[in-house]
């Protein structure tokens, strides 16, 4: 039997010179924090699992190790979440005595937490932790699908030591690996490698450049909705509103938009794992991007508490919970068939039964539109080529 104790830290938080938010008010009131004298001892009630991974080792960061504290000191001075979701901090897990000491350590956490179904969340530390997440992942599936809010395209050409600028060859070079998809929300062309962009459009990746996704930031929501594991790197937000990382750039995504973005991946009922990594405290201005990374978080417990588990229940035409539309493409031999959330009002398309058990892929309301002028969505296109 697996002690968590064994892996975490209890939560040590000063108290603030002052709160705006106190009592019932404040976050801290409706969650469950593992302290010195609260042990760890039955989660399993528990519907997330917040934890602080403070490692900042196989990556140029590592000043990141300091994030999960300054980034909790601002978590805990929001307002708390809404809903009845329940939430516990189980602290900062103890470092390695190697790095890979850590991703063992990790790897063991999230995968009793799925296997539990408790939500982890974890508070980074750098990107290079994420292979702890394929590893943990791929135990329990036969596919999954990673998405990436990042500037880059965290791949190499080069042969060299796993970093956290270069976790995806990680990934690609583990044969005991489960990735199937990744798709990458808000790369900028001037700090990638086109031979690399190339790589991964050849793998029928998903890659969506900063302007297009700020010209209808909505249409990322269908790929969070089809998605298991959401990593957000701090340095996709701008500078100017985030400048506490090794490698900023003049553009990004605002603090409201990564923000929406985050909640975009709460409502997501197939996601399994969310991170958010590479906060460097040491370049700090203020606590500007420890308070905005608290915020990403909030945002997305909020989402969290909101979600409705619609994909699990979309075979049941019958319940009156969903429309069906047949659309007809002069290009198809067959209708495109779309189903409509009467609760939610999202959009899915029905793709080929596979062993009686159709397959739905998460789309738009503009996908119905295109459709209805005779035109073949994208994410059909996409979709079919990745079946094939």
């Amino acid at each position: 039997m697996v002690d968590l104790n064994d892996y975490f830290n209890p939560v040590s938080i000063d108290s603030p010179e002052f709160e705006h938010l106190t009592g019932q008010a404040g976050f801290p009131h409706n969650i469950k924090v593992h302290t010195d004298n609260s042990p760890l001892i039955d989660i399993s009630k528990h519907k997330i699992a917040i934890f602080g991974v403070p490692d900042g080792r196989n990556s140029p960061n590592t000043g990141s190790l300091k994030g999960p504290d300054k980034i909790r000191e601002q978590l805990y001075r929001l307002a708390k979440i809404p809903g009845k979701a329940k939430i516990i901090d189980l602290g900062n897990m103890k470092q390695g005595v190697s790095f890979n000491d850590t991703l063992a350590g990790l790897t063991d956490v999230l995968s009793l937490l799925i296997s539990e179904n408790i939500f982890p969340v974890i508070i980074g530390g750098s990107s290079a932790l994420i292979p702890a997440i394929d590893h943990a992942i791929s135990q329990l599936q036969n596919g999954y699908t990673l998405i990436a809010v990042d500037p880059r395209i965290d791949y190499s050409n080069e042969r060299k030591e796993p970093d956290s600028f270069n976790y995806l060859n990680s990934i690609l070079n583990n044969h005991k690996s489960r990735f199937s998809h990744y798709i990458n929300i808000g790369y900028q062309t001037y700090l990638n490698d086109q031979q690399i962009i190339n790589r991964f459009l050849k793998r029928r990746s998903e890659l969506l450049r900063i302007g297009d996704v700020r010209q209808a930031i909505y249409l990322t929501e269908p790929l969070f909705r089809d998605s298991d594991v959401a990593i957000f790197d701090i340095s996709a937000v701008r500078q100017s509103d985030a400048p506490a990382t090794i490698s900023p750039s003049p553009n990004g995504f605002y603090g409201e938009e990564i923000c929406l973005l985050s909640r975009y991946a709460g409502i997501s009922d197939k996601l399994k794992i969310f991170g958010l990594f590479d906060v460097n405290p040491e370049f700090d201005i203020r606590n500007q991007t420890t308070g905005l990374a608290a915020q990403i978080l909030w945002f997305f417990l909020e989402g969290f508490s909101q979600k409705q588990y619609e994909t699990p229940v979309l075979n049941l035409s019958n319940s009156g919970r969903f429309i069906k539309y047949h659309v007809r493409v002069t290009d198809l031999e067959d209708d495109l068939i779309f189903v409509k959330s009467n609760l939610t009002d999202r959009w899915w398309i029905e793709l080929p039964a596979e062993k009686d058990q159709n397959h739905y892929v998460a789309c738009s309301h503009e996908d119905y539109l295109k459709a209805n002028h005779n035109e073949v969505p994208d994410r059909w296109v996409q979709a079919m080529e990745r079946l094939k």
